[in-house]
């Protein structure tokens, strides 16, 4: 008769727990600590007038944390490929000239833009790995992220990266109705990694990808997309 095997030991089990917990819960992005930490102050300062009043700034913050929540996305592996810079909607798919301040071609070029509620990731993903050649920010409008003409009029964020191959892809993060800061971490002539997060807008708002010409589009208009993760297009076999 085979012993039985060991129960297991309650600090592996713990640990286990814990490793379970992380993986639930996703990390938060650092610019999303102060307002976490004003929240929680002013949630302990209202219980002590009123513990209703105390639940519900405690209920506001922990909406506010999960806002700023940045979950771990793994990319594709295979070269040539374009992915989501962001989670929402696929909204629009159509030709487009890519913001003059990037300095390219004032030519039309495929844009897929994606559209953020207040209740996605808002997180940005690097949508190829590559050489940021270009980082531009243009004060602007709050119009509605998923007005057509918001890549247009309202504010922006925009990064011109080359591929390893030479190709060259835009992203533009644009602020929404209710968002009134856009965070971008690339620096002009910054390496960057695929998948990585790389900016933040706050509240609501829209990603712009411009694909270089010849790129074949792999999602559709109202597809939800997964930032980091999602293949938006197979890059154009032609450069620039």
């Amino acid at each position: 008769m085979s012993a039985a095997a060991p129960a297991p030991e309650s600090g592996n089990s713990l640990g286990h727990a814990l490793q379970l917990a992380r993986e639930t819960l996703p990390p938060m992005h650092p610019a999303g600590r102060p307002f976490v930490l004003g929240g929680l102050a002013a949630a302990l300062v209202l219980r002590k007038v009123s513990k209703p009043l105390g639940l519900l700034a405690g209920l506001g913050t922990a909406a506010t944390a999960a806002f700023f929540r940045e979950p771990k996305r793994v990319p594709p592996a295979e070269p040539g490929l374009a992915v989501a810079a962001a989670d929402g909607i696929v909204s629009l798919i159509e030709e487009a000239s890519p913001p003059p301040e990037l300095g390219l071609p004032d030519e039309p070029r495929t844009r897929v833009s994606v559209f953020l509620s207040v209740f996605d990731v808002h997180v940005q993903r690097v949508p190829v790995s590559g050489t940021a050649e270009r980082v531009a920010y243009r004060p602007g409008k709050f119009l509605s992220a998923d007005f057509d003409k918001a890549s247009d009029v309202n504010e922006r964020n925009s990064v011109l990266l080359r591929t390893d191959e030479g190709h060259q892809l835009a992203v533009v993060q644009i602020a929404g109705l209710v968002a009134r800061r856009i965070l971008c971490q690339i620096r002009q002539g910054e390496r960057v990694e695929v998948g990585t997060t790389y900016g933040l807008i706050r509240f609501g708002s829209r990603v712009d990808v411009y694909l270089p010409p010849g790129s074949r589009v792999l999602v559709r208009k109202g597809q939800r997309t997964i930032g980091g993760e999602t293949v938006l297009a197979e890059i154009g076999s032609r450069k620039g």
